[in-house]
C-alpha cells in the first residue's frame, strides 16, 4: 500500500485507509437481497457478520419505505417470483409480498390478445383449439421461424440470433 507500514487488516476504501480488526467471521459488501439474506442466515448460525453498503438502507433496489402508510418503492417497482412455498414463507417473514401474476395484453385491430402467444391467443385470433391447427395456419401464412426451437433454447441466444438474422442479409 504505497510503501506505508500499515497494520494488518487495513483496507483502502474511498480514498481512506480503514483499519478493521478481525472481529467478524464474514464481511458482506452490499446489503441487497443476497447480502442481507446471507448476513441474516450467517448471524442465525452464530457467525459474526459486518455488512457494509454505500446506501443508508438495507435491501438494495427492493428498498421500500412507508410514506403516510403507503409502501413507496424508491428504486422502482419490484416483483418476486417463486413457486416454492418454503421460499415464499421465508421472504414473507421480512416483508409482506402480494401475489402477482403478470398478464400482458396486446391491442390489435380493436381487440385484446394474450401475450406471450399461447393456445388461448390462437383461439382468440383464429378459433383453433389444437397446436396442430395453429401450426398449419402459421405455416400457410409463410411466416418463418424467428426464434429457436425448444432444443436450442439452452444455447446462447447470440448463436441462434446470429444464424437467424444474418441469413436475411
Amino acid at each position: 500500500m504505497c510503501g506505508l507500514n500499515l497494520p494488518k487488516h487495513t483496507f483502502y476504501v474511498d480514498n481512506l485507509y480503514v483499519y478493521v480488526p478481525m472481529l467478524f467471521d464474514y464481511l458482506v459488501v452490499g446489503a441487497g437481497l443476497f447480502g442481507a439474506t446471507f448476513a441474516h442466515e450467517a448471524h442465525r448460525a452464530g457467525k459474526r457478520v459486518l455488512v457494509i453498503d454505500r446506501r443508508k438502507h438495507a435491501a438494495g433496489n427492493v428498498y421500500t419505505e412507508s410514506v403516510e402508510g403507503i409502501h413507496v418503492h424508491r428504486c422502482g417497482a419490484h416483483i418476486f417470483h417463486t413457486n416454492d412455498r418454503t421460499v415464499w414463507a421465508y421472504v414473507n417473514r421480512f416483508a409482506e409480498m402480494n401475489r402477482y401474476t403478470h398478464m400482458p395484453l396486446a391491442s390489435f385491430g380493436g381487440k385484446l390478445y394474450s401475450l406471450p402467444f399461447n393456445m388461448h391467443t390462437f383461439y382468440q385470433m383464429w378459433g383453433v383449439t389444437s397446436p396442430q391447427e395453429a401450426a398449419a395456419i402459421i405455416e400457410k401464412s409463410g411466416a418463418r421461424r424467428a426464434f429457436p426451437s425448444p432444443k436450442t433454447w439452452r444455447s446462447r441466444p447470440s448463436h441462434w440470433w446470429a444464424r437467424t438474422y444474418t441469413r436475411r442479409l
